[in-house]
Order: C-alpha cells, then sequence, then structure tokens
C-alpha cells in the first residue's frame, strides 16, 4: 500500500467499525454512546451506507488505539498514522514505540537512531535506542534530512563529553 491519505484513512476505519465495536463487545447502542452519534448513523456506517467524518476516525483511533484489529489493520499505533497524515512531521521525543518488530522495516541505523518505514502505511519515522519516536512523516527526503541532522548532533554532543 502506498502513502494513506485521509481519504482513505476514514474509509478503512469505517469498514472497521463493526469488528471493533465486536472486538470491545460493544452493543450499537453503547457504540454510538461512546462516538457521539445516533444509533442509526452506526447503523448506517456498519452497513457502508455512509461513511464516518474524519472527527470521528481521529476520535475512533485515539479511543480505540490498544484495538489490535486497528493496530493489524493500520500497521501499529493508529494515533501515530493520524499524525503523519495531519503533520509534515510530527518532531521531538514522543510516546515509546514497540520498537518496530512487527510493522516496521530498517530503512537505515546510525549510532542512537533508526529510520524505519511502516510495511503496511508506508510511512517513516525516527526512533532512538529508548525506543522514542522522534519523527513521522510520509516524505523520506525529510525523514532523511532529520535523520543526517540527529546523527550529526549526537556525534557532536559525544565529542562534547570526551
Amino acid at each position: 500500500m502506498n502513502n494513506i491519505t485521509k481519504d482513505d484513512l476514514i474509509s478503512i476505519v469505517s469498514k472497521k467499525i463493526r469488528l471493533l465495536r465486536s472486538e470491545y463487545n460493544f452493543s450499537q447502542a453503547k457504540m454510538s454512546e461512546i462516538l457521539g452519534i445516533s444509533k442509526k448513523t452506526l447503523v448506517q456506517i456498519e452497513k457502508e451506507r455512509i461513511i464516518s467524518s474524519w472527527t470521528m476516525v481521529v476520535a475512533i483511533c485515539g479511543i480505540f488505539r490498544e484495538s489490535e484489529i486497528l493496530k493489524m489493520t493500520l500497521g501499529g499505533d493508529p494515533i501515530e498514522l493520524v499524525e503523519a497524515i495531519v503533520f509534515e512531521s510530527v518532531s521531538v521525543p514522543r510516546n515509546i514505540t514497540g520498537g518496530g518488530r512487527m510493522f516496521w522495516r530498517t530503512v537505515d541505523s546510525r549510532g542512537k537512531f533508526k529510520v524505519q518505514k511502516n510495511i503496511i502505511s508506508s510511512h517513516y519515522r525516527i526512533i532512538d535506542g529508548n525506543e522514542k519516536r522522534w519523527y513521522s512523516s510520509f516524505n523520506k527526503e525529510f525523514i532523511m534530512e532529520e535523520f543526517q541532522m540527529l546523527i550529526k548532533r549526537s556525534e557532536d554532543h559525544e565529542e562534547e563529553i570526551e
């Protein structure tokens, strides 16, 4: 799959709502209450007669961030994918990641930093030795530039310590 767009994510998540509801063992009434929509609207989404709004998709990704269905479908943390779509880049250390064992292929690794590409969504990220995410983006050039800068800063810092 190439870069997932906002519209792609809306479509993908809309088609998984019934499975999500089942995964959490929620009735349609409970799920519609959680999402702040009518039961009728939920039924329409589940029957694929309408699709979710972007706002609802972002809420679903946040509320059901730990869902195995979402993680398997999207290739990891749903919120990280939302951030990669919304922002050109996400900088400064963020949450600790799973380290890329399942959905990530390491593209480059130097010092304490790794560039990884998601095998499902095709977005890139830079993580450090503590598995904290520094940047996420679909733009490989941007990621590689930031990777080079992080490596240089890290090497300069090591020289200062010695």
